[in-house]
């Protein structure tokens, strides 16, 4: 359901792309706004691991250093079917943890202090289990896709302002498009991810297979942000496996967020126990 789910929200953003560009440039303008857009992310993503690993100032570690780590990693991958990712542990206090890399075969899994401090032995794995879900289900290149035809509707809406005939309707057609269109692009990018989330939650339930601990795990990692704030940036907010930003989002405001309500990922695990 999750796939389909995905599959769903990124053919509407294509639409949604393809009748802003063909009702404003025809074919021509958007090709170039999607190369544009194109070119923005390539970067973002063909050197994703290198620029949040370094933002968060990560250090790798080998078995010697972490051999616990190191070893749990290790062993989850190998019941993923996954080539060992680089293992690093970030200084934050905040309990959380990420994956990035641009296919597993560039993959990392990253974890902060503070949450090697936090969970029990079974709650980590279940953290780990997540991470190499991600990776196994290409999380990275979806994300950036997403965000490639968000950015792509985002200048061709822009740009609309500026094409057209200048009589009143169009004008007011053009606002509309200028404010409209960028915050549907958004709203389905932020529904994308968090579909992933729920897709990682399941996978790595089947991976460590233990819902419950990674249920365990995700309740504790919502107090642990609440209660210690990181210097996050937006931008990577949907790399986490918790929203690093302290409160998360409730009611109508989960439209705009990278992941689902906590509450509700709990749920979906435990209906899982005694399934996977």
């Amino acid at each position: 359901m999750n796939y389909l789910r995905t599959t769903v929200l990124m053919a509407v953003m294509m639409v949604l792309f393809a009748l802003i560009g063909g009702g404003i440039y025809g074919q021509t303008g958007m090709i170039i706004a999607f190369l544009v857009a194109l070119a923005l992310n390539f970067g973002s993503y063909w050197f994703s691991d290198k620029i949040v690993l370094k933002m968060y100032k990560a250090q790798e570690v080998t078995r010697e250093q972490a051999p616990e780590l190191y070893d749990m990693v290790d062993r989850l991958r190998q019941r993923a079917g996954l080539p060992m990712p680089k293992v690093y542990v970030t200084p934050s206090d905040q309990p959380n943890a990420f994956a990035t890399g641009r296919n597993p075969s560039n993959s990392a899994v990253a974890v902060t202090n503070g949450i090697v401090r936090l969970l029990q032995r079974d709650e980590l794995e279940g953290v780990i289990a997540h991470e190499l879900a991600h990776i196994k289900n290409r999380d990275i290149l979806t994300s950036t896709i997403a965000a490639t035809l968000a950015a792509a509707i985002t200048l061709l809406a822009r740009f609309g302002m500026f094409a057209g005939d200048r009589d009143r309707g169009s004008l007011v057609a053009n606002l509309l498009m200028l404010f409209l269109a960028p915050v549907a692009a958004m709203l389905i990018q932020m529904a994308i991810s968090r579909s992933r989330e729920f897709a990682a939650d399941r996978g790595g339930a089947e991976i460590c297979g233990n819902p419950r601990s990674l249920a365990s795990a995700l309740s504790r990692l919502q107090q642990g942000t609440e209660r210690v704030p990181m210097e996050a940036n937006p931008a990577t907010a949907h790399m986490f496996i918790v929203n690093p930003f302290a409160g998360g989002m409730r009611g109508v405001r989960t439209l705009f967020s990278t992941h689902p309500s906590t509450e509700v990922r709990i749920q979906r695990l435990m209906a899982l126990e005694g399934r996977v």
